[in-house]
């Protein structure tokens, strides 16, 4: 990537036109998106704000929030004052937070993310785990998410740290060349070793706007691979592989089956789930246990695997000390 400058307003301290020409490692990527990385603690919605305007240019034209850079594209980016100011308390406090790196090399960064922790900000979250790393690591030019898990979902998460590995895992999510494995505990005595679930799933808003899905016969296709690990007289230990990577795809496949996500405060049994937070289990059992994949750079078949954690193992000891168990 190279950088101008347009003449005028820099002599003054005003901010001036910058033209950036775009590099291999940015083809592909949507403008907004880069526009939000090139111009750092400018809102979301002045960003869009300047592209519907017309005042961001490609290669000397206008162009729609949803084009996507090619190598040797010149971006326009018009003068964008925002007030310096320190990042906020909570997100300069959490940036100290250490991740447990599962595996990092120059294009890839495999995290095992902590429950609890939105994968990026929005919807009321000032901040996220890729905002964080972003601030850890103000050097790195590249660091973007290749897929998402949701906040209360611990486990494996993949960030690119150059475009071209990005898409290539990306690549591989869509033809089914990239494996993921999860285990979650449910309600209920799971019976059979294993198990194919193929209902649809139909993503809507509720009315207070936030999202949900369904089983409905217009969904999209979805396939989990249900594997039993450990049975109990009232719970059992699952496995979970995607097929496809839906919207809440474990959650509502398995609730829909009858067997709901312990702590799952969604598709969830409610009154079991405040009973467990009295006996240790203060979050939903779901765990991004396995990635196996092949690198995008050297062709190396990666198994990445990320243990239970702590309050999730407590928990299981807790439920074996205390049920029988018929299976495992």
């Amino acid at each position: 990537m190279t950088l101008g400058k347009d003449s005028g307003g820099a002599a003054s301290g005003n901010p001036a036109v910058r033209r950036v020409t775009v590099g291999e490692e940015d083809a592909g990527q949507r403008i907004d998106n880069f526009l939000l990385r090139e111009c750092k603690g400018v809102p979301r919605s002045h960003i869009y704000r300047v592209l519907r305007s017309g005042e961001v240019r490609v290669n000397a034209g206008r162009i729609s929030q949803t084009y996507r850079l090619q190598v040797g594209d010149e971006v326009r980016i018009p003068p964008i004052r925002v007030a310096e100011r320190a990042a906020p308390a909570p997100l300069a406090a959490a940036a100290r937070h250490e991740f447990n790196v599962v595996f990092e090399d120059e294009a890839l960064l495999v995290i095992d993310k902590p429950a609890g922790l939105a994968v990026h900000g929005g919807s009321g979250l000032s901040f996220g785990l890729i905002e964080l790393l972003r601030q850890q690591r103000p050097q790195a030019k590249f660091l973007e998410l290749a897929h998402r898990l949701d906040r209360e979902t611990s486990g494996l998460l993949i960030v690119g740290k150059k475009r071209t590995a990005l898409n290539a895992v990306q690549d591989g999510m869509r033809n089914g060349e990239l494996e993921k494995r999860y285990l979650t505990m449910v309600a209920g005595r799971w019976q059979n070793p294993l198990q194919h679930l193929k209902s649809p799933l139909y993503k809507y808003l509720t009315a207070d706007g936030e999202r949900r899905v369904m089983v409905r016969e217009d969904g999209k296709p979805s396939h989990s691979v249900v594997r039993l690990v450990q049975r109990w007289q009232k719970f059992s230990l699952l496995e979970v592989e995607l097929k496809t990577g839906r919207t809440h795809q474990i959650r509502v496949h398995l609730q829909h089956a009858g067997f709901p996500l312990l702590g799952d405060d969604k598709y969830g049994d409610f009154p079991l789930n405040k009973a467990l937070a009295g006996e240790g289990l203060a979050r939903m059992f779901l765990h991004a246990a396995l990635l196996r994949f092949r690198h995008p750079v050297s062709g190396e078949m990666l198994e990445l695997k990320a243990p239970l954690p702590a309050e999730l193992a407590a928990f299981v000891r807790h439920v074996d000390a205390t049920q029988d168990k018929d299976f495992g």
